[in-house]
């Protein structure tokens, strides 16, 4: 059975940061996922955020460039997302998730809230 467990949402203000971690509970090695983070804000489509691969390898929507940081830690089994230089439009659930080959899992999600 996998599971996902996502931690550190919360309210910031507008400039302001935040780190959200998640961590995976799977018999498969965490290094074989490709990890993402998702997004979803109010009346809106989930949207991608970043992925990361098992090598360190990631990449980042055109929006958050410059201001977000995907990593991974394969050892604690856990994906990182730096955020900072937030804005009130970065307000919305972020959902980790993780795939391989054809199986896709999903975190419970976790509020960010920027006000400005």
């Amino acid at each position: 059975q996998v599971q996902l467990v996502e931690s550190g949402g919360g309210s910031v203000q507008s400039g302001g940061s935040l780190r959200l971690s998640c961590t995976l509970s799977s018999l498969t090695m965490f290094s074989w996922y490709l990890m993402g983070w998702y997004r979803q804000a109010p009346v809106k489509q989930r949207e991608l955020v970043a992925f990361v691969n098992g090598a360190g390898s990631s990449r980042l929507a055109e929006s958050v460039k410059g201001r977000f940081t995907i990593s991974r830690d394969n050892r604690k089994k856990t994906v990182y997302l730096q955020m900072s230089g937030l804005a009130p439009d970065d307000t919305a659930v972020y959902y980790c998730n993780a795939r391989l080959d054809a199986d896709e899992y999903w975190g419970q999600g976790t509020q960010v809230v920027v006000s400005s």
